[in-house]
Formats: C-alpha cells, sequence, structure tokens
C-alpha cells in the first residue's frame, strides 16, 4: 500500500466494509509509542531514523539519517511527534508537523495521559536495537505539549539494558508508577522526586521480555485502587541480554504472574501462574470485567536478527494460539469454551477492543522488511475475537450522555425489560455502567489502557423496565485522565455496544473537580408514581440529569478471520 509516492507508514480500516485507506504520514514510525490527549486527538511520537532496506541508514549517510530514500523513502521520525483528530468521513490526516516535535530522539519510548490532558513521553533510546546500553540510552522524560525541557530519570539510567517502553501507569495519588527490567519506581511529578520500590520477582517484564500487564479494572467495590497485573516475560540476567553470545530463543518464556498496589503497600505478592509460559501477551480488558490474555509464544523474546540460530530471523518461537480468560475477582485463568486461532501473533502483534466488545486482533513480523516464505512471514492478516457475550441480546441503554464531568449530577439510564431478559429484580443488582480506553496497542503493550465502573444504583420500575443512577467520574481525573473514552451499561455480564464519549472538559488544562451528587437508594418502584426517566440519549434523545444543592465467561468465544463489523472506522500505525 502507497500513498504521495511512498509505503504507508499508517492506515485506516474499515471494520464495516474491510476496506483500508492510506494515511499519510512521512517520518518513520516504527517502534514508536501513542495515547490520547484530553481534546480528544490521537498522539503517536518517535520511532526510527531514515532507513533503507535491513532497517539500515543510506551508506555513506552519518547518522542519524534524516531521509532514507529507496524503498521506503521515509524521513527520520526519532523526534517527531504526530497528532490525528478522528473523524468519521475517511479524510482525516495525521498531522506530522516539526513545530510539535520533541526535545530529544526517543526510539521505543513510553506515553501516558496524565490528569490535565496531556502526555508524559518517557524514556527510550537513540538509535535502536534489541536492548538499549549506555551510549544511546535516553534517561528524561518531557511532556506533550512541551514545557520546554526534559528532566533526567535516574531510574531509567539504572535500569538497563531491558529499560525500553517502560511500563508507567498513572496512579489515583497522581504519581506514576514505573516498571523495567528488575526495578520499579514511583515517580512524583509535582516534586520530580524518584522513590524505588522492591525488584520485581521471579523475571523481567520489560521489552524484549515483554510481559503482558495491565491495570486491573477500578471499581466502586475496589475502592478504586490501582493494582498492576504482570504476566509471563522472561528471566534473564542483566548480562546475559547478548544475541551474539546467548541463544535467545532458547530460553523458556516465564509462567508466574505478580501484581502491586504502588498507592497501597507498594508489595510485590504471587498471583495464580499461567498454564504455560508466554512472551509478547497481550492483555485485553473487556467489558463485562474479565481480561483477555492472547498472542505470544512459549520460547524466546521479542526481536530478530541475523544469527544462525533464530527461526527465520525471529527471536522466539512456540506460538501459542490458545486465549485466557482471566478472572480478577478470584485470580483465576480458564480456556473453558474458547477457541484458538491458527495465525501465528509474534514480534510486533496487536490487539484491541472494539466498542462492540470484540477484539481487533493484527500483526507479526519478527523481520527488518517486509518478508514471505519463511516460518513466520509478515501477516497483513486480522482478526476478531468474539468473547462469549458478543452473540447475546445486547441492552440497549436510552439516556447515555455524551460528556463526563469529575463529579457532578448523577444521571439516568433507561433500561427495558428485553434488556433485563424479562427478570429485572434479578438482573438489575447485576447491572453497572463502565468506561474503557483501549489504549495504544504496540509490541505486547496498550498505553493508556484502563476500566473504570461508575458508581451506581437502581429502580426497578412497575412496567419490568429499569432506571439506572450513574454517577459520573470520581472527583478525581488521575483515575481515569480526561480524553475520548467507551461507556457500557453491563446487564448480568453482557454489555451493551460501546459509546464513544468524551471525559473531561475536551480540553488539554487541568479538570474540574465538582461535588458528587449522593444517588438515591437501590430499590422496587411501590407504587404508579413516575420515576425519574430519560430520553435516548445515544438517538438523540435529552439525557435526564440529577442535580443537588451538593452541586459546586459462559457461552463460547471465537476467533474470526472477518471482513465486516457494525463499529466505525479504526486507524493505527504500524
Amino acid at each position: 500500500m502507497t500513498v504521495g509516492n511512498h509505503p504507508a507508514w499508517a492506515s485506516e480500516v474499515n471494520l464495516i466494509t474491510g476496506q483500508t485507506r492510506a494515511m499519510d504520514v512521512k517520518t518513520n514510525t516504527f517502534c514508536a509509542g501513542g495515547s490520547t490527549l484530553g481534546d480528544g486527538r490521537l498522539i503517536n511520537i518517535g520511532g526510527n531514523q531514515a532507513v533503507t532496506t535491513n532497517g539500515d541508514a543510506p551508506a555513506g549517510v552519518s547518522q542519524p539519517a534524516a531521509f532514507g530514500g529507496d524503498p521506503y523513502e521515509d524521513y527520520d521520525g526519532g523526534v517527531a511527534v504526530r497528532l490525528l483528530e478522528p473523524c468519521d468521513d475517511g479524510n482525516c490526516e495525521w498531522v506530522d508537523d516539526a513545530a510539535n516535535y520533541m526535545l530529544t530522539r526517543r526510539w521505543y519510548p513510553t506515553v501516558e495521559t496524565l490528569a490535565n490532558g496531556a502526555v508524559i513521553m518517557i524514556g527510550g533510546d537513540r538509535m535502536g536495537g534489541y536492548v538499549n546500553d549506555p551510549y544511546q540510552n535516553n534517561p528524561t522524560y518531557e511532556f506533550f505539549p512541551s514545557v520546554g525541557s526534559t528532566f533526567f530519570s535516574q531510574f531509567l539510567n539504572q535500569t538497563l539494558p531491558a529499560n525500553l517502553y517502560p511500563l508507567t501507569w498513572l496512579l489515583p495519588s497522581g504519581k506514576l508508577f514505573i516498571q523495567a527490567n528488575w526495578q520499579a519506581e514511583l515517580l512524583d511529578l509535582s516534586a520530580n522526586k524518584e522513590t524505588f520500590l522492591g525488584d520485581i520477582p521471579h523475571a523481567v517484564r520489560t521489552y524484549p521480555a515483554s510481559a503482558a500487564t495491565v491495570l486491573l479494572p477500578l471499581t466502586p467495590e475496589n475502592n478504586y485502587e490501582a493494582t498492576v497485573l504482570f504476566c509471563g516475560g522472561s528471566n534473564i540476567a542483566v548480562d546475559a541480554w547478548n544475541p551474539a553470545t546467548n541463544v535467545i530463543i532458547d530460553i523458556p518464556a516465564d509462567s508466574t504472574c505478580v501484581r502491586i498496589s504502588p498507592d497501597a503497600d507498594a508489595k510485590w505478592e504471587d498471583d495464580t501462574s499461567l498454564p504455560e509460559g508466554r512472551t509478547m501477551g497481550n492483555f485485553i480488558l473487556l467489558p463485562d470485567g474479565t481480561i483477555l490474555l492472547l498472542n505470544g509464544g512459549g520460547m524466546g523474546t521479542a526481536g530478530y536478527g541475523t544469527q544462525d540460530w533464530t527461526v527465520g530471523e525471529s527471536y522466539a518461537t512456540a506460538p501459542i494460539h490458545a486465549p485466557l480468560i482471566y478472572y480478577p475477582s478470584n485470580r483465576t485463568f480458564s480456556r473453558v469454551g474458547l477457541g484458538n486461532s491458527t495465525i501465528d501473533r509474534l514480534y510486533h502483534s496487536t490487539a484491541l477492543l472494539l466498542p462492540d466488545g470484540s477484539v481487533f486482533v493484527a500483526g507479526s513480523n519478527p523481520h527488518a522488511d517486509y518478508t514471505i516464505n519463511t516460518t513466520y512471514p509478515t501477516e497483513y492478516r486480522w482478526e476478531l475475537f468474539f468473547p462469549w457475550y458478543y452473540f447475546e441480546r445486547r441492552p440497549e441503554p436510552a439516556g447515555l450522555l455524551s460528556q463526563l464531568s469529575y463529579g457532578g449530577a448523577y444521571f439516568d439510564v433507561t433500561l427495558s425489560s428485553d434488556d433485563m431478559s424479562g427478570d429485572a429484580a434479578t438482573n438489575a443488582p447485576q447491572t453497572k455502567a463502565v468506561l474503557i480506553r483501549t489504549g495504544f496497542s504496540t509490541h505486547g503493550l496498550n498505553m493508556g489502557q484502563r476500566y473504570l465502573e461508575l458508581n451506581s444504583t437502581y429502580t426497578v420500575n412497575l412496567d419490568g423496565t429499569v432506571t439506572l443512577h450513574v454517577s459520573q467520574l470520581p472527583a478525581n481525573a488521575n483515575l481515569f485522565p480526561p480524553g475520548p473514552a467507551a461507556i457500557h451499561i453491563v446487564v448480568a455480564g453482557v454489555p451493551s455496544v460501546g459509546k464513544m464519549i468524551m471525559v473531561g472538559s475536551g480540553k488539554i488544562e487541568t479538570q474540574a473537580l465538582l461535588a458528587v451528587t449522593p444517588l438515591p437508594p437501590s430499590g422496587v418502584q411501590a407504587n404508579d408514581t413516575q420515576t425519574n426517566s430519560t430520553g435516548d440519549g445515544g438517538n438523540g434523545g435529552s439525557p435526564s440529569v440529577h442535580a443537588s444543592s451538593a452541586l459546586g465467561l459462559g457461552a463460547s468465544a471465537t476467533f474470526a478471520l472477518a471482513s465486516l463489523l457494525a463499529v466505525a472506522g479504526l486507524s493505527f500505525t504500524v
């Protein structure tokens, strides 16, 4: 696929028609980072220098190369910042403007959205490679929009060599939890202070060991306490990452899982182990509150090379086709009812939750260039994973808002008797409203992926309908930073199709924190008195918002090669 007389570095997939549109990005996006901004834009940063084939700079050109020439016609992406304002008409393009560029080069950087809707851009290296090294390490962080300077991180300075794509989450406290190589820290941006925590047990989890990692759902039941789960990776010593002297592909992937609650006791705790070791797995938060794990391999690590021990250049083998579901409520994994993929998804694979609750799965290319006729070829096929709830009758809530605040008035959502499967008394207590941000998916990561259950109560009405009284977000923008998200109403585990909304003001700014209007108690309507009801906010109705003086796994799940799906188009970069 080409655009503007060069190969496409980005594309838009229309999941209704299966068609793909090339998007004109001129700088090299290979191994970039990304997230969403508080104003709704997508941001993609960093990448490789300009290259020709084999990932090499043009001959005789000083590095970093500014222009690669034939065959890619690419420009240096090391300091690039690319911005996309999403649209529905198929005409939007990434803005790749030097006026927005970073102050330093970043390849394999991490991006995390902050409470004001800006992003922090963390670490990476300057020129790339299998792992980082002292000569090209970038132990700093900076911000977009820029504040005019970078900030040194001792943590990134001392976690070589496996500190690329440092694993990072914004915590409810406003601090950042960062994990890289065997170490972990809390970063207090307000004081520019790093507090080092205990080493992570059992295995390296960062790239290229590439464990599956996820911030567990934030719910009223757990008091919105942040807990991070790590599963898999590789138990490789700091001095054993040299592929010239170590046969990486013979190293079995780790099977252990550990968790930590950094704002609480910040102690590492063993969790249920995987049924087999896995590297390059993706954790995907599903609307029903469970977590899908898919992709990856059982031996080796992420990466590729030309050593004689590789499998067609891949540093990993034994691809794992069987997904797992993790249940946070009892810390168990299950494969019951799950179908398997038939496609090897190793290095450069991705997975992303779609608004209809299916999971888009794509990628795999353990090579420097497009390569076929090999064991693990460049993979252009994409799949959809359909969780157990996908073919169930979906709730059709009326009254969803298009924008939510931090605190403020609650709103009412109406669910029909059919939405309640004709048993409102049983299913109303099992109904919840959840926000999901799917994140920027690359290298087994989903940067910015987050799940938050809104506080709610219910009224069972005499006609068998249910009014769900839903609080807006808690008055803490660190819990779920501003920007786009999908809202689902989940009834007995079955989610509605997600509605895309804006969280916060829609601007990159300090967010207003409002007093929370108390919810009415849950209960059953006792007489003919009209309860508060709403129009269908999702279809042009007028949602009902309530203020007060306080204002200031079951059935089977499958994979399928799919060509159409009733959701909006999806943009991603490769």
